[in-house]
């Protein structure tokens, strides 16, 4: 168990008992060690494993980032700053994308975070800037650094680094090994922390072929769907036209879906992702970009209506499910006239999925869009006492609440929806008027 006090807090905070192998010798590690490679699979709680040794080396002293995380998207980004924030320490925290208004940005930065996260591109843009100052950065974490690899961040990484002349301490983190160090991130000879199974190791993860009579293979995505005694599941395609033809079709055959994927603006993005997450919507249609890095719940079906062409995308998938002691299965959907990968087993046991005769039930929830956010000094203790009080809702009525810089959404029992709006019409919640209705949902524009 992690012996230092303050971090026995921090984890009581998380409502972790206590960290895994590999969390505790990161923690050792990154203490120790000048440079670190930790090489941990999706889903084994990479990101406490650097987050609290970080926590032990911030000085309260220094006014002014300590600390600065380069991550490839901002959902990884606004993940990082979730757990930090649950993490409950005294030190400020911010995080800086590419779609996130630049002047919210350099407001926040005028008052230094002690840990600064972002996207290359956005920091290196406030470095230009000079919107914060970075001679108190001692500590650089490249996390999902192969992905800032192979998303061509090269440039903006090194013009970081390179300004970067006080730092003492380089952690690269990685879900998958055998990823050559540029030079340019002055990573030499690192200690080398890998947790990455090898062969067949996860035997929590079951493997299924189900065979589609049809090339175009959406009635067999539809009838496996049904059947899955609707439990919640994520889609995995090639292309973002796919996922979005795919996400319509269900939903016009009565399923429950939503898509995701890279070409969608900021907002819908993180609309999708917070409907999926709070049980409004039971299926996520994406591309690759859901494979790795976002906060979504474990799921027990992960589904491949494509094949990726590499094999590590296809394990980075798969880390979606089966996690920790938790099982899963990953299903590929398949037609005789598709490439196959040589990295699939087709052995694997098939199965026969009958001809749907009975939809998934609908989303327990329904997700609530309110007008105000974090900047308008809202919380989520002020939603549930408004939703309570004046909307009469039950604590077992309402679920995940996740509060924005200018905007927030509830999840509330869809059977409950329609009276809270009615009761809440004409109230005001902390002497404001906010808008208050059922958010849209994701669906394809037309052209």
């Amino acid at each position: 168990m992690y012996t230092n006090p303050h971090s026995n807090n921090l984890l009581l905070n998380l409502g972790i008992d206590a960290l895994n192998e590999m969390q505790l010798a990161a923690q050792e590690a990154i203490v120790n060690d000048a440079n670190v490679l930790l090489l941990s699979p999706t889903g084994s709680g990479k990101t406490l494993a650097f987050l609290l040794p970080i926590f032990e080396m911030l000085a309260p002293e220094v006014k002014g980032v300590q600390c600065l995380i380069l991550v490839p998207s901002r959902e990884l980004a606004l993940q990082i700053e979730q757990v930090w924030k649950k993490m409950g320490t005294d030190y400020k925290v911010n995080v800086c994308y590419g779609g996130h208004a630049i002047d919210t940005e350099i407001k926040n930065l005028s008052n230094p975070p002690a840990v600064l996260i972002g996207t290359p591109g956005r920091i290196a843009d406030h470095i230009d800037r000079g919107t914060f100052t970075i001679d108190a950065i001692q500590t650089l974490i490249l996390d999902e650094f192969d992905k800032s690899l192979q998303l061509g961040f090269h440039e903006q990484m090194s013009f970081i680094i390179g300004r970067l002349s006080k730092v003492n301490k380089r952690i690269l983190v990685s879900a998958t090994a055998g990823i050559e160090i540029p030079k340019y991130t002055r990573v030499m000879h690192p200690k080398v922390l890998d947790f990455i199974p090898t062969g067949d190791e996860n035997t929590n993860l079951n493997f299924k072929l189900v065979i589609s009579k049809d090339k175009d293979k959406i009635d067999s995505l539809f009838n496996l769907i049904c059947s899955l005694k609707s439990q919640s599941a994520i889609i995995f395609c090639n292309h973002r036209d796919a996922a979005e033809r795919i996400s319509d079709t269900l939903n016009e055959k009565g399923v429950y879906a939503t898509y995701y994927h890279g070409g969608m603006d900021q907002d819908e993005r993180e609309r999708a992702l917070i409907q999926f997450r709070n049980g409004s919507v039971s299926y996520l249609i994406t591309t690759d970009l859901a494979a790795r890095g976002l906060d979504i719940p474990e799921m027990k079906h992960v589904i491949h209506y494509h094949l990726p062409s590499k094999e590590d995308e296809f394990t980075h998938r798969n880390g979606r499910t089966a996690r920790m002691l938790a099982s899963g299965t990953a299903y590929i959907i398949i037609h005789e006239s598709e490439k196959k990968p040589d990295y699939i087993d087709y052995s694997m046991s098939k199965l026969e999925v009958a001809t749907a005769t009975t939809l998934p039930k609908p989303p327990e929830f329904q997700t609530i869009y309110i007008s105000g956010g974090k900047k308008n000094k809202l919380n989520k203790i002020d939603i549930v006492g408004f939703f309570s009080q004046k909307g009469k809702l039950e604590k077992e009525d309402l679920g995940l609440i996740e509060v924005k810089d200018f905007i927030s959404f509830a999840a509330v029992k869809s059977k409950k929806v329609k009276d809270l709006l009615n009761a809440i019409r004409d109230e005001k919640m902390k002497g404001k008027k906010f808008k208050i209705e059922v958010a849209r949902k994701v669906i394809k524009k037309e052209e």
